[in-house]
């Protein structure tokens, strides 16, 4: 693994109680980021990291949370998601509805809240967690695939509207990832998704932290409107 240093950095990682988000949270505690979660599950605050319980699909909630952070928060990882799988025909608006704003509008809302501390500094990094069903679609899952989609087109955005500023906005899409949620799955959906890779191997959560601490890090600072994937050749 790499060593990254973000020493005198100020982060914000949602979704980061447990799974990806975790591990990011955690690999950038220890490269030395002072590191604020927003969730809205309580998690475990430790050395240079302390949590909100803040609900990204609400914007009155982020502008609450982001008041309390300091102005030197200048990174920035949009993961916090979730699914209401069920196929098209049988989803009802309460499951599309609820899948968009969190996976979608939270990333928004966060971008919004937080970029003016950044276009200040003059700097800035965001990483969003997208996915590869973003990219190909997926059976069961039109609204996660659409707010993944749409997360894909808003890093785009984003990073046109941002970049003068010396803001960078990058996105990371992950296959299947060995988290408890994907371990707690039926051993036939993780054989079909192993099956779909190249390297006959699914990626574990640190594998997608390292490809966020790049895009994060000053070695990604020419890099910005761009979708690293981060699935063993499953979208291949």
């Amino acid at each position: 693994m790499a060593t990254w240093s973000f020493e005198g950095r100020t982060a914000v990682v949602t979704g980061g109680a447990r799974g990806i988000g975790r591990t990011i949270a955690g690999s950038l505690a220890q490269a030395g980021a002072e590191v604020h979660v927003f969730d809205v599950s309580p998690g475990e605050p430790g050395t240079r990291l302390s949590f909100h319980q803040a609900n990204v699909a609400d914007a009155a909630s982020v502008g609450d949370a982001v008041a309390k952070l300091p102005k030197s928060t200048v990174l920035l990882v949009n993961n916090a998601g979730i699914t209401r799988d069920k196929s098209l025909l049988k989803m009802s608006d309460e499951e599309w509805q609820a899948v968009l704003q969190v996976n979608l509008t939270g990333a928004f809302h966060m971008i919004r809240a937080l970029a003016p501390l950044m276009r200040e500094a003059g700097y800035g990094r965001i990483v969003n967690i997208s996915s590869i069903n973003g990219l190909r679609g997926k059976f069961g899952q039109a609204n996660y695939a659409a707010s993944k989609g749409g997360l894909i087109a808003l890093t785009k955005t984003a990073a046109r509207e941002l970049g003068p500023k010396g803001i960078t906005v990058n996105a990371v899409a992950p296959g299947m990832v060995l988290t408890e949620m994907a371990l707690a799955l039926a051993e036939e959906v993780r054989r079909k998704a192993l099956a779909e890779t190249v390297l006959n191997r699914l990626a574990e959560p640190s594998d997608v932290a390292e490809a966020v601490m790049f895009l994060l890090s000053d070695s990604a600072r020419m890099i910005t409107g761009e979708v690293i994937r981060v699935d063993a050749g499953q979208y291949i």
